[in-house]
């Protein structure tokens, strides 16, 4: 059997350059870069992958700004210096032996959830999806697991379970409740991560809190009522889309040597 390594390549990359206090410069983007292609041998050398998705985000506006004009609308860009640095970069991992993934209009999250799933329904293997990116936890309910390459761990159901207080499969429901400030993802206001999660909890999914909970003459009944709309808007803007045409077959991605 196989193994899928989904590398989150933005995700590792911005945590390294912004681990460093110093201004923003070109020579801080090398530095940054060196040290995530370091990481990205550690994490070839830790899982042994026989296939490597390697995904970046292509910038510019995708489908979710389409669907809500706002997303993502408060988050800082990145900084010119490391963007312009970037192509380098990914000629150094094609060099290495992988195939770099950046498609137009969709996100790398994206990119990894289609190949992810493929993978699994395929029934090739294992698949792992080295992250920090909580979007990708869901992915936990179709079998994959998450490894977080800056604290060595694994995260998996029993993780999320912990750590948001609902099972992998409702991530998606947990986060359209309470929304997502960095991405911009509105939610339902005054629901925070404990209540969103006691609600699924006690009712089951999305629709199930909206046809329990949604009809009662409480506060948070009003408010689910009163932003219906924007919630189920909130639950399309988490939902990882999972039908990209990657253009690209596993032969490509099958990974050798680094």
């Amino acid at each position: 059997m196989g193994k899928l390594l989904a590398i989150d390549g933005l995700n590792i990359v911005r945590r390294v350059y912004e681990a460093s206090p110093e201004p923003d410069s070109r020579e801080k983007a090398d530095i940054a870069l060196r040290h995530a292609l370091s990481s990205f041998r550690n994490l070839l050398h830790a899982h042994e992958p026989t296939h490597v998705l390697a995904a970046f985000d292509f910038g510019g506006s995708t489908w979710r700004h389409a669907l809500y004009p706002r997303y993502r609308e408060n988050r800082a860009p990145m900084p010119s210096c490391l963007r312009e640095a970037l192509p380098s970069f990914h000629d150094k991992l094609a060099q290495a032996g992988l195939h770099v993934l950046m498609l137009p209009e969709v996100e790398a999250d994206d990119v990894i959830g289609t190949g992810v799933r493929r993978w699994l329904e395929e029934g090739r293997g294992d698949a792992i999806i080295a992250t920090t990116d909580k979007d990708l936890h869901g992915l936990i309910a179709k079998g994959a697991l998450v490894w977080d390459h800056f604290k060595g761990e694994w995260h998996d159901d029993a993780w999320v379970r912990n750590k948001f207080g609902v099972a992998p499969e409702l991530l998606v429901d947990l986060l359209a409740l309470m929304g997502d400030v960095t991405d911009g993802v509105p939610g339902v206001s005054k629901v925070g991560m404990k209540t969103a999660a006691k609600l699924l909890n006690a009712y089951g999914n999305l629709d199930a809190v909206m046809a329990g909970a949604g009809i009662l003459k409480t506060p948070i009944g009003e408010r689910l009522r009163a932003e219906r709309e924007i919630l189920y808007l909130s639950r399309q803007l988490v939902q990882l889309k999972t039908d990209v045409r990657l253009g690209v077959s596993w032969k490509m991605l099958a990974y050798q040597t680094f």
